[in-house]
This record gives structure tokens, sequence and C-alpha cells, in this order.
């Protein structure tokens, strides 16, 4: 029976990682409710799009044309500059590294049209950090992600008031 203990401890253990992707997949509202996420698989990884602005017009025109979607104007690549930032693809590539984190990815910030390694560590069924950063993760900063609502439910609040 002592034999049976660890070995059921690591199996446990192994199957609690591989079962871990499916606990972040869903929609993640950014720090200030200013956007959504949605954590999706792409492949054998993980990937993250925008699926919602607060507001996904611009409103200054120092920003863009006033009342127009927002574009990936900043992106250094100029045949990539008029697509919509909602849709947009912004983290890619994100692999399981066990214990509820995810490494060796990319994220984009579309606001500085800049790229970054990233990083993912699921700190509670509630809470996403993502660590975004240029060569070691000590040079970095690190987001956090709290659960959101489904789509159809801001869409269903936003049409009541």
């Amino acid at each position: 029976m002592k034999v049976w203990t660890p070995f059921l401890s690591v199996l446990l253990a192994a199957t609690t990682a591989c079962a871990a992707p499916d606990s972040i997949i869903g929609t993640w509202k950014t720090n200030g409710d200013s956007s959504k996420l949605e954590i999706f698989r792409c492949g054998e990884n993980l990937c993250g799009k925008v699926v919602w602005l607060k507001h996904p017009e611009y409103l200054s025109s120092k920003d863009g044309p006033v009342g127009t979607a927002k574009i990936d104007r900043k992106n250094p690549d100029p045949a990539l500059r008029q697509r919509p930032i909602i849709g947009l693809q912004v983290i890619e590539g994100l692999t399981a590294a066990g214990d509820n984190r995810w490494e060796q990815g990319a994220c984009y910030d579309p606001e500085s049209g800049n790229s970054y390694k990233c990083k993912m560590h699921l700190a509670s069924p509630d809470r996403l950090e993502v660590r975004g950063f240029i060569g070691f993760s000590l040079f970095g900063r690190t987001y956090t992600l709290t659960r959101g609502e489904t789509l159809a439910a801001t869409a269903a609040k936003t049409a009541i008031h």
C-alpha cells in the first residue's frame, strides 16, 4: 500500500497539470474593466484575443478619427495597421508548464505596438496573472486579469442601459 500512495500522488499531479489549461479558458477582464480578453486553445497551446472594449471607438482626435472603430495603428508593420482591435489576437503560443502556469508565449500590446515574451499563472480561480517581459522575466510587468462575465451577459447589460 505504501508503494501505491506516491504513485497515485504523481498520477494525480500529472492529471491535474494536463487538465489545467481548461481552467483558464474563457473571458477575462483587464484592470479597470477597459477591455475583455478571451483565452482559448490554439492547437496544443493557449492564445488570447480582445473581445470587448469599454470604448471601442476613438474618443479623441489625437488617438484616431473620433467615432471610428479602434484599429492596430501603432503596429510596427504598416500592412497590419488597419486590423480592428476587437478580435485582435494579443496572446499566442503559451504552453502548459504545470502547477497552473503557462510559459513560452508572446504578448502584443496594441496601445504601444510592442511585443513581449509572456507567461501566465492562475493565482486563484478568478485571478490570472500575465507577465510580459523582454529577455528575462525579471524585467517586465505583471497584469492581473479577473474572471469576466460572458459576452452575452455584457451585451444584455449594455442593452438595458
